[in-house]
């Protein structure tokens, strides 16, 4: 618990920019209107191949005794390569429903 405390007290700027830009990517997806949501969702999924990489040059540098950060950088590379997969295969799902069938 200490060490979350820690973690959270000398990081607080960039948990600011994390809270701010949820905000942020809630009120512009929300404005989004229906028929750009498939190529919208493209740019996210490339978006998220960003956090992965992220994640693992991050998780790298961490000293190998600070289990926090290395539990949330595990966390955030399954959850970015989920969000990748399911992205692109509900992507190509939507894609399939306009090609014409033969």
């Amino acid at each position: 618990m200490k060490e979350t405390l820690e973690f959270i007290s000398s990081n607080m700027p960039m948990i600011y920019i994390v809270i701010l830009s949820i905000f942020v990517g809630v009120e512009v997806i929300g404005g989004v209107p229906s028929v750009l949501h498939t190529p919208l969702m493209s740019g996210a999924n490339a978006i998220h191949g960003v956090v992965i990489v992220g994640a693992i040059i991050v998780m790298l540098n961490v000293d190998t005794s600070n289990i926090l950060a290395l539990a949330l950088g595990t966390i955030a590379v399954f959850l970015g390569t989920l969000n990748v997969v399911g992205g692109f295969v509900v992507t190509d799902r939507m894609l399939e429903m306009f090609k014409k069938k033969k």
